[in-house]
């Protein structure tokens, strides 16, 4: 064998081994990159809060002035303030 068929074979093969790398590298998944990461400052709600004392004490709770209004506030919240009768 002479130099040029070896320098010929050499770069056959060379530029196969690079052809089957660059297939490799573009079938292979990748990671999504992670987005970036945002703080959100709540505000305090404080009916939230009373909600939350009231669930902490249970059975209580149903004895409870305070807990009897926040629940009448939580409903209001919820489904609107009840048209009034009077206005009929």
């Amino acid at each position: 064998m002479d130099g040029a068929m070896l320098a010929r074979r050499g770069a056959v093969i060379f530029v196969a081994i690079a052809g089957t790398a660059a297939v490799l590298e573009m079938s292979r998944e990748k990671a999504p990159e992670p987005s970036p990461m945002r703080t959100v400052e709540v505000e305090r709600d404080p009916l939230r809060d009373e909600q939350r004392r009231c669930q902490q004490l249970g059975e209580a709770a149903a004895q409870d002035a305070a807990c009897l209004k926040v629940w009448a506030q939580t409903r209001d919240r919820f489904l609107g303030r009840p048209a009034s009768i009077e206005g009929r």
